[in-house]
């Protein structure tokens, strides 16, 4: 039976995985603020049940059962933010916290509900994509700013939502989804980031940078409509 603990470890377990590596449980246990021991403790127990594979030092991954089940509390932590900021007019930064303890006491029908409420949307208040009632989610591997070099431009498409603080600054300095953004300076040495957002100008240091996704504008494309352009002037 899922219990709320259960809940919690899936979920971490599917977000700290990256190309399919097991997850080991140092990091587990940072990503929840909980001892190694007892987190080992519970990797047994989820192995047990069926929910994930797990060998002490190797760490654990995911079974079919523990995918499925963490596509389903990511849905309801998704769709759950994405009422609070749109009907309830919760800020963003306030969202994660509230969904978090939501998220275990709502039923499937009333996340159905919700989603139709909602008109079904793609993506949470911070751009993340919401999974479908299939658990399928289309998420793009996408750069963060830090990554851009000075001169190349884009769109924000998601910001991290794991710090509220970091969301105050993103939304003071107008960093959001779908806000076109550009890196107009880079600092040596880990510097300050220098972007353009909203018509303004803003130094964002690497760790907020390091927030935020971009979709980067296809320099190939831009020539190609600056040629046809010119084409066209000269005609």
């Amino acid at each position: 039976m899922s219990t709320q603990s259960i809940e919690d470890y899936i979920k971490a377990i599917f977000k700290l995985a990256d190309d399919d590596k097991a997850v080991q449980t140092s990091a587990l246990a940072d990503r929840l603020g909980i001892r190694p021991s007892s987190v080992s403790n519970m990797m047994r127990r989820l192995d047990t049940l069926g929910l994930i594979t797990y060998e002490p030092y190797r760490g654990a991954r995911l079974t079919d059962d523990g995918e499925r089940l963490a596509r389903r509390m990511i849905r309801r932590h998704r769709l759950i933010e994405r009422f609070l900021s749109e009907a309830l007019g919760y800020p963003w930064d306030e969202v994660h916290e509230e969904a978090e303890r939501l998220e275990h006491a709502v039923s499937a029908r009333f996340i159905e509900a919700l989603d139709q409420l909602l008109k079904r949307p793609r993506t949470d208040p911070h751009g993340a994509p919401i999974p479908g009632r299939d658990g399928r989610m289309q998420e793009e591997q996408l750069p963060t700013l830090v990554e851009l070099a000075a001169g190349q431009h884009g769109i924000v498409r998601r910001v991290r939502d794991r710090d509220a603080e970091l969301l105050r600054f993103y939304h003071d300095v107008g960093i959001k989804p779908d806000a076109p953004i550009a890196v107009t300076a880079k600092g040596t040495h880990d510097g300050p980031i220098t972007v353009e957002v909203g018509g303004n100008t803003h130094h964002v240091g690497t760790v907020a940078a390091a927030g935020v996704f971009v979709e980067v504008a296809d320099r190939r494309s831009e020539a190609a409509t600056d040629s046809a352009n010119t084409h066209q002037q000269t005609e």
